[in-house]
């Protein structure tokens, strides 16, 4: 089959050279936003008259046929052709004759590409998104059931504060919720339509760019040609956004991998999202939580490979920018079925709120508050400090807590404790107590429920 691009050559391309260079095999992937592109681009020159009115209805309908053929099955991508650019217009001018051949009149390659980018990344930005409110509303269903579920706080994975789950859970919302603007943001900042950019200088004929950027749902048109055509940034940045995602999905994952442990048992995970052994009969392993953890780096791959492949090249196209594909879809379809997976793991997770709250009360998780309560009673708080520090070593020998004390026993260190210690020091008073602002108190918790609520009720899909 000639190529596009065959006129000035005299030889074949070797076999080898073909394969190596060819990318239908992965672009086949943007047939409609290649399609959808050459439609918006027929009716700007058919406007403008560089096509007949005759022609812009031939290629228009060509082009419909081909989608639908694409969509059915009846036409399969075949692999003597290049890309799905060279697919799609010879197969226009094999059914439509001529008129076929004039559809590339003012285009190239470089800017139908580069557009064919920006609407899939468009596209596929909305639907992360949300895959990611499906997840926040699973994540907010279970802070609001469990404001009363206390359990232990963690620094350095040692027993710090009393929290909640609700508390604890609310943290994951506020970092996906920050993931989901980030891709807002980051269609906003992508949503100028290269079309017309030519190969790098612009083209001689009348184009109307206005035209075409607003018949396919861009913002305007892109602002410099050579700019149009020669950075990723968007899908740098775009993949910068699904790290960061995977980021928080597998410190989550981590998270409830510890908790899933027999050693933690705060969570069983449901059949459905576990696997077993095929050696160790009582096993039940988180493995979707594991295999979440394991392919964040697959997603850092994806971010660093075109972060490095972009680097050194010059401007403007080069053919090094065709290696920005193969990646960034595996990073998409990678994080699509982690959120996918992870949302239905997380649903149907079962929270042993007992274990948790055994497990706060055992890890002096109060003993913050026993040192605050000597400091309500004029005691200054670095020596309270260091009288708590020693009445817990002295519970270590004892294998106690503070509140197992007696009243006497705690009078050995200081002689301002009282009856009232114990009421200060119950795991559940120590969380309602901390009521400031995005704290785990119950109406600090009510109310960063009800502006998550809010702010889902406020969603604006893409």
């Amino acid at each position: 089959m000639a190529q596009l691009w065959g006129g000035r050559f005299t030889k074949q391309t070797d076999a080898a050279v073909k394969a190596f260079n060819d990318s239908l095999r992965f672009d086949c992937r943007l047939w409609k936003e290649d399609i959808e592109g050459s439609c918006a681009h027929a009716e700007m020159l058919g406007r403008k008259g560089i096509l007949t009115s005759a022609e812009t209805e031939e290629i228009l309908a060509g082009l419909k046929g081909i989608a639908q053929d694409i969509e059915s099955g009846a036409l399969q991508f075949d692999p003597q052709y290049e890309d799905i650019h060279s697919f799609v217009e010879a197969h226009l001018t094999d059914r439509i004759g001529a008129a076929g051949k004039k559809l590339h009149t003012g285009r190239s390659r470089n800017d139908q590409v580069a557009l064919d980018m920006r609407m899939y990344i468009r596209t596929q930005c909305g639907l992360v998104r949300e895959q990611l409110r499906d997840l926040l509303e699973v994540i907010l269903r279970i802070m609001e059931e469990n404001t009363e579920t206390c359990m232990p706080g963690f620094t350095h994975l040692q027993k710090a504060q009393p929290v909640t789950l609700a508390h604890h859970f609310g943290a994951y919302f506020e970092m996906l919720r920050r993931d989901a603007e980030r891709l807002q943001d980051c269609r906003d900042r992508l949503n100028l339509c290269p079309l017309g950019a030519g190969a790098l200088a612009g083209t001689t004929y009348p184009l109307d760019r206005n035209y075409t950027a607003s018949r396919l749902g861009f913002d305007g048109p892109t602002r410099n040609s050579m700019d149009s055509v020669s950075d990723r940034d968007y899908l740098i940045e775009f993949l910068s956004d699904l790290s960061l995602i995977m980021m928080h999905l597998s410190r989550f994952s981590e998270e409830l991998i510890l908790w899933n442990s027999n050693e933690y048992r705060f969570v069983e995970m449901d059949d459905a999202y576990s696997t077993g052994s095929s050696i160790m009969p009582q096993k039940k392993n988180p493995d979707i939580c594991e295999l979440v953890r394991g392919k964040t780096g697959r997603v850092y791959g994806a971010l660093n490979a075109l972060l490095t492949t972009m680097k050194g090249l010059p401007l403007a196209y080069n053919k090094d920018m065709q290696e920005d594909k193969e990646p960034a879809f595996d990073a998409i379809d990678t994080v699509r079925s982690c959120l996918e997976l992870f949302t239905g793991m997380l649903a149907t997770l079962r929270f042993r709120g007992d274990v948790m709250r055994r497990s706060a009360a055992n890890g002096f998780t109060n003993a913050t508050d026993a040192a605050d309560y000597l400091v309500v009673k004029g005691i200054p708080f670095r020596d309270a400090h260091g009288i708590i520090g020693r009445l817990v070593l002295y519970c270590i020998d004892k294998d106690c807590g503070i509140e197992d004390l007696s009243l006497d026993e705690l009078r050995e260190f200081s002689d301002a404790f009282g009856e009232d210690l114990y009421d200060a020091v119950s795991i559940r008073n120590c969380v309602d107590r901390r009521g400031t602002a995005g704290a785990p108190g119950r109406e600090a918790m009510q109310e960063q429920i009800r502006l998550e609520k809010e702010w889902l009720r406020s969603w604006q899909t893409l």
